[in-house]
C-alpha cells in the first residue's frame, strides 16, 4: 500500500504510547524516518531503538511537554526549519470525563492548551513550511465526541470539535497548494487515555472498544483513499456524506439581513 505522504521525515506527537506509538510503527514500516515527540524520554528512546532495529529507519527522539511554551516552540522550530519533514501526525492530547461542575478548571485549561493551542501552532508551523516546500501532509487526531458533545466532558468534546472544524478549514485554504490534511475521529480506543481521564477502559462496553492498531490502520487506509475526515468505526461513509451535505445546506440561511419569521421581530418593530 502506498502512502500519500511524501517520502521523508514524519513528526509524530504523543508518540510514547497508544495511538502515537502505533502511527510511529506503521510509518517507519512504510519507509519514513521519524521524529518522535512526547514527554516520556525513556519510552520514546525504547520505541526509537525498537523501530530502528526492526526497520532500519532513522528515528529521532524530541522530548517535549507541549503544554509548556518553550517546548512547544522547539517543536515548531523543527517543523519550520527541517526541510526533510514531509508530514505531521498531530496526535498529542488528553481527555476529561468529569462534568463541568465537578472538574478541575486548571486541568481543563491545560487540556485546551494541549488539544487546541499546541495542535494549532504545530499545524500552522507545518502548513507554512509545507507550502514553501511545495507539499506535505498534516493529520489531526480528533474524536467522535466532536460529533457527540453529550458524551464525556463538554470541554473535551469542544476541543475535538475545534480540531474537526480547524482541519476542514485547513483543507479549504491549503488543498490547492499541495497540502493534504486529514481529521481522524476515533471512537473508544484501547489506550491509556481512558485511565488518565478517570474512566477505566474496562468500564466501557466491549463492543465499543477498538484496538489502537486497528484504529491507526483504518486511518492510514482512509488517508490513502483521500478522505478528509476518517471515522474508523462508521460502517457507512454515506452517513457522514449526508451529515456534511445537511451542514452545508444550512449555509444560505445562516446570515441574512432580517431575523427569521418565527421570531416575529419585524412585526414588533413595525408596530
Amino acid at each position: 500500500m502506498n502512502t500519500p505522504i511524501r517520502k521523508g521525515t514524519i513528526v509524530v506527537t504523543g508518540a510514547s504510547s497508544g495511538i502515537g506509538a502505533v502511527y510511529a510503527d506503521r510509518l517507519a514500516r512504510r519507509g519514513h524516518d521519524l521524529v518522535l515527540v512526547a514527554r516520556d524520554a525513556s519510552k520514546l528512546k525504547a520505541l526509537a531503538a525498537k523501530l530502528t532495529s526492526e526497520t532500519g529507519r532513522k528515528i529521532e527522539v524530541l522530548v517535549a511537554d507541549l503544554t509548556f511554551k518553550a517546548d512547544m516552540h522547539r517543536v515548531e522550530d523543527r517543523l519550520s526549519n527541517d526541510a526533510s519533514i514531509t508530514g505531521l501526525i498531530n496526535n498529542a492530547g488528553v481527555a476529561a470525563s468529569a462534568k463541568l461542575v465537578d472538574a478541575d478548571l486548571d486541568q481543563l485549561e491545560a487540556m485546551i492548551v494541549l488539544n487546541v493551542t499546541a495542535l494549532t501552532r504545530l499545524a500552522g508551523a507545518a502548513a507554512r513550511s509545507f507550502v514553501a516546500r511545495g507539499g506535505g501532509t498534516i493529520v489531526n487526531i480528533a474524536s467522535i465526541v466532536a460529533l457527540a458533545p453529550e458524551l464525556l466532558n463538554g470541554t473535551y468534546s469542544g476541543s475535538k470539535a475545534y480540531v474537526l472544524s480547524f482541519t476542514q478549514s485547513m483543507h479549504h485554504e491549503l488543498a490547492d497548494k499541495g497540502i493534504r490534511v486529514q481529521a481522524v475521529l476515533p471512537g473508544a480506543t484501547i489506550t491509556d487515555l481512558w485511565e488518565k481521564s478517570g474512566v477505566p477502559v474496562t468500564n466501557l462496553p466491549k463492543e465499543w472498544l477498538m484496538s489502537a492498531e486497528e484504529m491507526v490502520d483504518a486511518s492510514l487506509a482512509g488517508l490513502d483513499q483521500g478522505e478528509l475526515v476518517t471515522i474508523p468505526a462508521l460502517p457507512e461513509i454515506a452517513d457522514w456524506d449526508n451529515y456534511e451535505a445537511a451542514r452545508k445546506a444550512l449555509a444560505p440561511g445562516l446570515s441574512r439581513q432580517h431575523a427569521a419569521a418565527r421570531y416575529h421581530v419585524g412585526k414588533l418593530q413595525a408596530a
